[in-house]
């Protein structure tokens, strides 16, 4: 099920949708390393993490599921955002440096169809960061926010899905310790449950995030998409009348 794209911007105004964002992006940035002068993707509802691109990037996209809906970013200056199908982008070959994938992969109906158009974008040696929900963790199992939609993953399932697509994983984070719970004492404790629940391992976590490398050779060749003829009943030819 693909969330509305006004839920999830209420869910990034709220209290706990902003200390979400500032915990998952120091992942992502962590992950991302020197962005300088790279063509910079941001797939799903990538935005709350992509600001810190726009200055050093050469071009930063947002793409947005139709199904979904999009809204206008950044605020200031020319918008980035296209509305698009994630299975079919409008992108030439090789076209992407790096994807950030946040809200994204656990929506599809098709993940591996995802993973085929989105080796296809991205350029050789290019990079993919994956943010997902864990399976086991605690925002997957309760759905009051965007964490907790759609099919969250194991770090296992996740591994598969990009070595059987030609992304090999080169380096994994693990973010959002803190129950998902919209307290302003526990919010006020964020850090002691972040630094107190990686004591515990990454089973604690809510998200998983990974960063992939493209290789070179497609492990899946792309589906052909079937043409299709849309046949409309008890309609002919007929010459125009005119007065």
């Amino acid at each position: 099920m693909t969330i509305d794209v006004t839920r999830l911007i209420a869910f990034y105004k709220s209290p706990l949708g902003r200390i979400a964002r500032a915990l998952v992006r120091e992942q992502v940035m962590g992950l991302s390393a020197d962005i300088s002068g790279r063509r910079i993707l941001g797939l799903g509802f990538a935005t709350p993490y992509l600001r810190f691109t726009l200055e050093t990037a050469e071009r930063v996209l947002a793409f947005m599921p139709a199904r979904q809906g999009a809204s206008a970013w950044p605020r200031e200056g020319p918008s980035h955002t296209v509305l698009c199908d994630p299975l079919e982008m409008p992108l030439t070959d090789a076209a992407i440096d790096l994807t950030i994938a946040i809200h994204a992969l656990e929506h599809v109906a098709d993940d591996e169809e995802l993973m085929r158009e989105l080796w296809r974008v991205t350029a050789p040696n290019g990079q993919l960061i994956l943010v997902v929900p864990r399976r086991r963790g605690i925002w997957a199992q309760l759905d009051h926010t965007p964490f907790g939609q759609g099919n969250p993953y194991s770090g296992s399932q996740l591994d598969k899905l990009l070595r059987d697509h030609s992304f090999v994983p080169e380096a994994w984070r693990d973010g959002l310790f803190l129950p998902p719970v919209q307290s302003p004492l526990l919010l006020k404790s964020t850090r002691l449950f972040e630094r107190g629940g990686r004591l515990f391992g990454p089973a604690m976590s809510g998200v998983i995030c990974v960063r992939a490398r493209k290789e070179a050779f497609p492990a899946v060749p792309r589906r052909k998409r079937a043409e299709r003829y849309v046949r409309l009943p008890n309609l002919s030819t007929a010459t125009a009348r005119y007065g």
